[in-house]
């Protein structure tokens, strides 16, 4: 949540702040500002909105050093006053994250007679870092000791009048990447930001503190010795991260995933057979040597853990549970020495999957896996098994392509499982692969369905609230289906096990509420038809998602659209389509903000 570019360069570097802002608005857009050192003065420009209206009031702006923030308020109102960067004397610093203890320190520091303008936890930090100055003149080692009195998690950059060649940034928690070129050097929350100037990365480490100019870069460690870290060179290109023909990124992400799962499944090639190293060279033996799974995620990966929990269980043989990471780490739970704990998330810095993981490592699980989309993140570097799902970058906060890609990383993971087990002939072995190696077609042609999904949208758009229903391993799907329904067009959306009906929520049916139902061609169907005429028997409206063959007539309230095809195990990845494309053109028919929905940011890095 929020997003941070600095930059200290030859040349000026404001359209630089402003692009690479622009590139992480995903991660909060309630406002923006930036911060430069210009004519031997610290210019201050805020803005509340988006980035284009920070764009317009700096357009006058010339600086070499200068450091920029996109806000997703957590302490403060979205305003200009709660905007960053946040002055204090000759400094100015922006931040993302949260720190803790910013109450005690607005305390103390209002007892030496500083006077707080804003409701943030940040002006703390800039408060702090001017009253070390004064005893402190360096302000790289002010910087540090500053840093040793925050409690939280933060990703801060500064910049002092006094030092008008400097850039300090400093990283706990976090997310934060310099960026390394001959014509200068950067930070920023994400490499997107800066692929604009360089493709050469470094990641820093916890407690990493680094002092920027045009020409050099120095960093210390936590335990404040020098240290260098090792520059990766991002496999993104900037073409990945711009819109294209498409109107949104959620719609260029939505058709992205037939790509994006073959990339994903790159590594099984034309295999016969199945490898326990696809996850890490140690996981034949790691993997050999558990006796459950636990999955901790958030949000949409939490779906993709629910969905995998029926294919650990039923083809593998192994107990799964699936825990909100939110809540893992705050209850009393048992710990197992052989269980493999599978962190899941889409950007590797989700704050509460991360400390969920930490807690699990801390009770003695050892054997931790990281189904993530970026190589270098946190919690891949906190596991001793990775997966990395290759969905390319992710601009639109409802996540789509990164979702499907973690099915099919956790349907792997489970026949991996299932052949250490054996659990797994050959012949199912092949079978699987196979249809793996076709689930990019599979998904192509559920994509062609478009237009009529395009025209069911329209139908409901208007209504306040909708019911989603599935049974077994697409349950978890129809919670997809509604978080996705609400998450961006913000009509209140439920879902439910279609079973669970005559249990309660059959009182919230009637002919104002639209019912959507993923309904495959799997051993469920019959009973699933059963619970549909329940919903008709009482004048809900009906939109079900049906295999071929699944035989469901249409007729007055009950609208059918058949999927090309019917896969199986894998079914998930196939329905899950166009519940996205049903939420994007809801959206769409209400003219809400598809990319940034009100409220909401893509990378949770807060707690």
């Amino acid at each position: 949540m929020c997003g941070i570019v600095v930059a200290a360069a030859g040349g000026c570097i404001v359209s630089v702040l402003v692009e690479g802002l622009k590139k992480l608005e995903y991660r909060g857009y309630d406002s923006a500002g930036l911060a430069v050192i210009a004519d031997g003065e610290i210019a201050r420009v805020r803005s509340v909105g988006r980035v284009a209206e920070l764009e317009k009031a700096a357009a006058e702006l010339s600086a070499s050093v200068g450091i920029s923030h996109t806000r997703w308020a957590t302490h403060g109102v979205p305003s200009e006053r709660n905007a960053h960067p946040h002055v204090s004397g000759k400094i100015a610093v922006v931040h993302n994250g949260i720190i803790e203890n910013h109450e005690a320190l607005r305390q103390e520091l209002s007892a030496l007679g500083y006077v707080f303008t804003s409701d943030t936890d940040t002006e703390s930090i800039a408060h702090l870092i001017e009253f070390v100055l004064r005893t402190e003149p360096d302000l790289f080692a002010a910087v540090q000791q500053a840093c040793q009195r925050l409690i939280g998690a933060y990703a801060i950059g500064v910049i002092d009048l006094d030092f008008p060649e400097r850039v300090i940034v400093a990283r706990e928690g976090s997310p934060l990447l310099l960026g390394v070129s001959d014509a200068g050097n950067y930070a920023a929350s994400d490499a997107s930001a800066l692929l604009q100037v360089t493709r050469n990365m470094i990641y820093l480490e916890n407690g990493d503190v680094a002092e920027l100019t045009a020409n050099s870069l120095r960093i210390v460690s936590g335990d404040g010795q020098p240290v260098v870290r090792p520059i990766t060179v991002s496999e993104l290109s900037a073409a990945a991260v711009e819109l294209g023909h498409y109107q949104h990124f959620m719609q260029k992400e939505i058709f992205e995933q037939p790509e994006a799962l073959a990339n994903t499944l790159e590594m099984i090639g034309g295999s016969k057979t199945i490898q326990p190293g696809i996850f890490g060279a140690a996981a034949g033996e790691l993997l050999a040597g558990i006796d459950s799974v636990l999955i901790l995620a958030c949000g949409t990966s939490s779906h993709s853990g629910m969905t995998a929990r029926y294919w650990l269980e039923g083809l593998a043989g192994i107990p799964c549970t699936v825990e909100i990471a939110s809540e893992y780490r705050y209850r009393t739970s048992v710990p197992n020495p052989r269980q493999l704990v599978v962190a899941i998330s889409q950007s590797g810095e989700t704050a509460d999957t991360l400390a969920a993981l930490q807690y699990a490592k801390s009770q003695g699980q050892q054997n931790t896996l990281a189904i993530c989309n970026v190589p270098e993140s946190a919690i891949v570097r906190e596991s001793a098994l990775r997966f990395i799902t290759r969905a390319g970058p992710e601009i639109g906060v409802a996540s789509t392509k990164a979702f499907s890609t973690q099915l099919v990383a956790l349907f792997l993971l489970t026949l991996v499982l299932a052949k250490v087990k054996g659990r797994l002939s050959s012949e199912d072995e092949s079978c699987h692969l196979e249809q793996l190696r076709h689930l990019p077609v599979a998904v192509g042609k559920v994509l062609t369905l478009e237009p009529e999904i395009a025209a069911w949208a329209a139908r409901f758009a208007n209504k306040k609230d909708a019911l989603f229903l599935g049974r077994g391993r697409h349950y978890p799907i129809a919670l997809e289906g509604a978080l996705k329904l609400k998450e961006i067009s913000y009509i209140h959306a439920e879902a439910y096990p279609a079973g669970e009906l005559k249990h309660g929520p059959l009182a919230l049916v009637d002919a104002e509420m639209p019912v959507i139902s993923v309904a495959p061609n799997d051993e469920l169907l019959e009973k699933l038809k059963s619970n549909l005429q329940e919903v008709r028997a009482r004048g809900g409206e009906l939109y079900v998602f049906a295999d071929a063959g699944s035989e469901i007539a249409e007729s007055d309230g009950v609208h059918i659209l058949h999927l090309p095809e019917h896969y199986g195990q894998l079914s998930p990845v196939l329905h899950v389509i166009p519940l996205q494309l049903l939420s994007y053109h809801a959206a769409l028919v209400k003219g809400t903000d598809v990319d940034k929905p009100r409220n909401l940011a893509k990378s949770v890095t807060v707690e």
